[in-house]
């Protein structure tokens, strides 16, 4: 076989194991089996070639860290919260802003609308639930809503309703980003719309106050969902330097890890609301404080704590022989 013919039968390979680590002990076993095959090749038939010294390095470097992994302490699950999952979520800062973007540009239309069209929130909301809502401010309790069920069905229902909702936003990714964006849209359009309400009828700040306790990372969650849907969409549309299957399996792994990461984030939202949200005349003070505390999390695990992880693996790579 031709030198030329070699590498073009194997390259799209070599780029994953290059580009794409793995801390999976077999896979990793697996790689380097394969490379060692093929640097066998290469230095029967190319012994003098770059191609050779290449496979060569590759094959070391997966080799080290085999043998790094058998000394690592810290289990699997410790390795993707600390490292593998924010390193992931870095990867798509791009992503995550336009998600974000996308969501409050729409969410702005719909407030717009609101406030120019007094039937706009009707045909978004329902009747139903406006003139619930209106009975119950009426009442002086204009947020009863989150009271009528029992702390732990409620809890449940929203936990599953929350995750059916965000993995249905990043698996419509795969219709070229297109069924993202329009979640992205049916969602932002629903809070702008549920928002300028409650403002329309004085009980603005009151809103916040109560719905954003569990609104801050349901919301975030969406948008990072969007974000997922955005990775896989982009993966299908814009392989790069790989081919079109390769880089779709790429972008939706890296995806359902941002999915999984969200996990904890369903559960903790579907709480606040089931269980928490339901105590409208809390302290100020308490509101708060479980909000600002809500948004810092997302705010630091989702973009401060990756920003400086990235930069410690880049010195830490740059002092390495």
């Amino acid at each position: 076989m031709r030198e030329g013919q070699f590498i073009q039968q194997n390259i799209e390979k070599w780029k994953i194991y290059q580009y794409e680590p793995t801390t999976d002990p077999d896979e990793m076993a697996e790689r380097f089996t394969e490379l060692v095959n093929d640097l066998g090749y290469a230095k029967t038939f190319y012994p003098h070639s770059k191609v050779t010294t290449y496979l060569n390095n590759l094959a070391s470097g997966i080799y080290l860290g085999i043998y790094k992994n058998k000394k690592e302490e810290s289990s699997r699950i410790v390795r993707f919260w600390k490292k593998e999952l924010p390193l992931v979520i870095r990867k798509y800062h791009r992503e995550l802003l336009y998600s974000f973007l996308i969501f409050l540009v729409f969410a702005l239309i719909a407030a717009f609308s609101a406030a120019n069209d007094q039937d706009f929130v009707r045909g978004v909301m329902g009747n139903g639930y406006v003139e619930m809502t209106e009975q119950n401010i009426a009442k002086g309790d204009p947020f009863g809503v989150y009271k009528d069920r029992d702390p732990l069905s409620m809890f449940l229902w929203i936990a599953v309703h929350n995750v059916q909702v965000s993995f249905a936003i990043f698996i419509s990714g795969i219709l070229a980003c297109l069924g993202t964006v329009w979640l992205l849209f049916t969602n932002g359009v629903m809070l702008g719309a549920f928002q300028y309400y409650f403002f329309s009828k004085g009980l603005g700040w009151a809103s916040v106050l109560v719905i954003w306790i569990h609104g801050t990372l349901e919301i975030s969650s969406i948008i990072i969902s969007g974000a997922a849907g955005l990775v896989l969409g982009k993966s299908l549309i814009f392989p790069g330097s790989f081919k079109r299957l390769p880089s779709l399996k790429r972008g939706a792994r890296d995806g359902i890890k941002m999915m999984i990461g969200l996990v904890p984030v369903f559960i903790a939202a579907a709480f606040l609301e089931g269980f928490v949200t339901r105590y409208s005349t809390m302290p100020i003070w308490l509101s708060v404080t479980i909000l600002i505390s809500s948004a810092c999390f997302i705010i630091w695990y989702f973009i401060i704590y990756p920003i400086g992880l990235e930069r410690k693996e880049k010195v830490l790579q740059s002092l390495k022989p």
